[in-house]
């Protein structure tokens, strides 16, 4: 059996802890990288550490510069910040080839010179006699021809078990046999996946691997390229993926995956740190940042189980971020909401109502969108056009009362919530009615039938002037 990672080694002393975050660019940062990002990025910042980044980038057909700028931006809105310069995988190929030259001279890889044919016949029965495939040309079978193509393949081991103390999962043992004789080098010399990943991750000092569990097995198989080089292997925590609520594979069905399609829904990057720290991870607290979860971030709380994607539980936590947020900051992010959504540019006094707005309505909201919408109503021109149940209050009765109304507040002296909430049940006690006769009216006659906060903030909100020219208006 190949002996484990050892905890004692010098590499894994607290102070010296290295994590890494290697996303492919071959699309957006979706948001289970976005979930590995943060917990690498915890756990180095918990022991003291660094946080890397790579971007692997050997899938040259599909690797884009654009997708490479998504993933950067999506960490950037997180404000996940790496340590240190970002390491493109493909500009390391030479030192990945170095390695594998150096594991033939160790006689722990040789040339393979089978052709795609050969290959899918050798596997076939390996695969008969219950083991992986193992290269004829492993023992050192001479070569077809002089000059004939060849891969490099690692000379995988034939006995005992592969053991990935795994910091999530626990021991995972892999039987040797079930590991093939891996190709390393191609045959037109490009480095596969499995040594880029090994190399990498050792130059870098990365002593703490922490992915997702589709790269369970993998483990396995780097472990063995890592002893075939004579390094010690780093330790691997393996975090379980994220499932759409129904308990499924997160897909296109369960709605938004990149990161970017949740900023464009309106959620705060805290809130959505603090969200995917709950996916997986138990601290005990809620709605932490995560500068505040860094130092209680614990890899052994880290479940073994899959996450559920629970977007009501994303809309409270967002809701908790928003009423805690700057309202400059919330007015900025408004503001530019309401203008691409509507193809508008508001003006200087809009821009002055819609920030006056901010510090009341950001209590009541879940999202950007939320209060944009909540924020409508101090936004709308005069004569406001209410909406048929706004239309269906303004009988001829209570338009009278509203006249009374109009009177009643225009001698208010003091024009804030707490006294003009009071001015209110003044004047329905004058009337004899409750405030449920007064109120959904009132309400129309202000706001058109937009969402809008109580009536007495509402008033306010909206200034003296506006207000009464309103409630005018419907006179």
């Amino acid at each position: 059996m190949l002996p484990r990672a050892r905890f004692d080694h010098p590499a894994f002393s607290p102070m010296s802890v290295v994590t890494r975050f290697a996303p492919s660019p071959t699309g957006y940062l979706h948001i289970g990288g976005a979930r590995t990002a943060l917990f690498n990025w915890l756990y180095a910042r918990r022991m003291g550490g660094k946080y890397l980044l790579r971007i692997e980038d050997t899938d040259r057909a599909r690797s884009t510069p654009e997708a490479i700028d998504a993933i950067l931006d999506g960490l950037n809105w997180l404000d996940l910040q790496h340590d240190g310069e970002i390491t493109y995988q493909f500009a390391r190929a030479p030192r990945h080839r170095e390695a594998a030259e150096q594991m033939i001279a160790r006689g722990t890889a040789f040339h393979c010179y089978m052709t795609a044919e050969e290959q899918e016949a050798v596997r076939e029965k390996s695969h008969a006699e219950g083991r992986a495939l193992r290269s004829p040309y492993r023992d050192g079978k001479a070569p077809p021809s002089p000059d004939a193509s060849y891969t490099v393949r690692i000379r995988a081991p034939d006995d005992g078990d592969v053991l990935n103390a795994d910091l999530i999962q626990g021991d995972v043992r892999i039987k040797a046999r079930d590991i093939d004789d891996l190709v390393l080098l191609r045959a037109d010399g490009n480095p596969t996946y499995m040594l880029s990943v090994v190399v990498d991750d050792r130059d870098m000092g990365v002593t703490h691997v922490i992915r997702g569990d589709d790269h369970l097995t993998n483990a396995a198989r780097q472990i063995v390229i890592y002893r075939a080089l004579n390094w010690t292997p780093p330790l691997f925590a393996h975090v379980s993926l994220i499932h759409g609520d129904d308990g499924k594979k997160l897909s296109k069905r369960h709605g938004a995956q990149a990161v970017h399609e949740w900023r464009d829904m309106g959620y705060l990057p805290e809130a959505m740190n603090s969200y995917l720290m709950g996916l997986g991870w138990t601290s005990g607290q809620e709605n932490l940042t995560k500068e505040e979860a860094a130092p209680l971030f614990d890899l052994a709380k880290v479940g073994k189980a899959p996450s559920r994607l629970d977007f009501k539980k994303l809309d409270s936590v967002n809701a908790h971020f928003m009423a805690l947020a700057d309202d400059q900051r919330l007015a900025k992010l408004t503001l530019a909401h309401i203008e691409q959504r509507d193809g508008v540019t508001l003006g200087g006094a809009e821009r002055i109502a819609l920030a006056n707005a901010i510090p009341v309505l950001k209590k009541r909201a879940k999202t950007i969108p939320d209060l944009a919408d909540q924020a409508r109503f101090v936004l709308i021109k005069r004569p406001l056009a209410l909406d048929e149940k706004a239309q269906s209050l303004m009988k001829d009765e209570f338009k009278q009362r509203l006249q009374r109304l109009h009177a009643h507040l225009s001698k208010e002296t003091a024009w804030d919530h707490v006294s003009l909430g009071s001015a209110l049940k003044a004047f329905a006690t004058e009337e004899g009615v409750g405030l449920g006769q007064i109120g959904p009216g009132l309400r129309a006659a202000l706001t058109g039938g937009a969402p809008a906060p109580d009536l007495g903030q509402a008033l306010e909100l909206l200034g003296r002037d506006e207000a009464l020219g309103r409630i005018a208006d419907q006179i």
